[in-house]
């Protein structure tokens, strides 16, 4: 249940706070990134106190928790902005 907790639950949570906090979308996307990778380091830390995990584990699980954060991020967005309408181009 921790994994889960750890690299699914964790980035969402940190994605929709991060889009609220800030409402521009390259803010909230720098934010979550690495408020995520930091967070991802710590919980690796703290949850295995025997050292078998380190900052090359965190390395290469880091990209799977960020595209979660950065997924979160772009959905919570576009979700307060709505759909635009289409403009339509004349023919010159």
């Amino acid at each position: 249940m921790e994994p889960l907790a750890v690299l699914v639950v964790m980035p969402v949570l940190i994605g929709a706070a991060a889009a609220f906090a800030f409402h521009d979308t390259t803010r909230a996307s720098l934010a979550a990134g690495v408020l995520s990778s930091a967070l991802i380091y710590a919980c690796l830390s703290s949850l295995d106190p025997g050292g078998t995990w380190n900052g090359l584990a965190t390395f290469l699980v880091s990209p799977l928790v960020i595209a979660f954060s950065l997924a979160t991020v772009l959905t919570c967005v576009g979700f307060r902005e709505g759909r635009r309408p289409h403009r339509r181009r004349h023919a010159t």
